[in-house]
């Protein structure tokens, strides 16, 4: 069965943003291929694609290579973010479905439960789940697509500590379903930005003893000898 290019282009991602593969490692089709089980050709559509995402560069005379973001890049990243998050939810305040409300208050239980209980690691999840869902509710393809690249590419370049308050935190999620559930897009907005702004302070760059104002290629992470499964391979 012909696996689809953009299973193995979320493989891959995954694999770069896991630090399976080092930042300016060299990625050529052949050994890709052989290690997901497919032709050379998904592999070439996807490593386009992940070149057009900012994962993978072309170098001359090395081929397909893993990008090596600067500080500075991974600093607007966060930037970015704060910007997109809050349009993100003013429109799911427009456009949001009961089913999407009924998923992010869900999480919101959840995540106020586990908060109380201190369970950081079902935290993380539940975060990047809550984020994910109102990304959807905006109901917007490319804002949508945006905001899921800008997620990756934050996890590949930062690790992120729990929050302080991890019970307030979560207070302030419920807060933006209210506002999103009445269809204040204005108060979405605005309580997205405060939220947003807040946890930037929670994310540390992979290599925290580079000084922020170097524009060198942030140095790769530890690689992990994991293969992967690409029967598991989100779809």
């Amino acid at each position: 069965m012909r696996i689809p290019a953009h299973s193995v282009c979320t493989a891959i991602r995954d694999d770069i943003v896991s630090g399976v593969y080092e930042r300016g490692s060299r990625l050529t089709e052949e050994l890709l291929a052989r290690r997901y089980g497919v032709s050379r050709v998904p592999v070439r559509e996807a490593l386009r694609t992940l070149e057009s995402e900012g994962f993978v560069v072309t170098r001359r005379h090395a081929g397909a290579c893993v990008a090596e973001p600067t500080v500075q890049e991974a600093a607007d990243l966060l930037e970015v973010r704060m910007l997109l998050e809050p349009l993100g939810a003013a429109r799911a305040a427009q456009r949001r479905t009961e089913a999407h409300l009924k998923v992010l208050r869900g999480l919101v239980r959840l995540g106020q439960e586990r908060a109380r209980r201190g369970e950081g690691e079902d935290l993380r999840s539940l975060g990047g789940w809550f984020h994910e869902t109102l990304a959807q509710a905006s109901g917007s393809p490319g804002l949508i697509a945006l905001l899921t690249q800008l997620r990756h590419k934050i996890a590949w370049m930062y690790a992120v500590e729990q929050p302080a308050r991890p019970v307030e935190s979560w207070a302030e999620r419920g807060a933006i379903v209210d506002a999103v559930a009445r269809g204040d897009a204005e108060r979405a907005r605005a309580l997205t930005a405060q939220h947003a702004e807040r946890s930037t302070a929670e994310h540390r760059l992979r290599r925290p003893d580079l000084p922020g104002r170097r524009t060198a290629s942030v140095p790769p992470v530890r690689s992990s000898q994991h293969g992967v499964n690409t029967a598991g391979v989100r779809h």
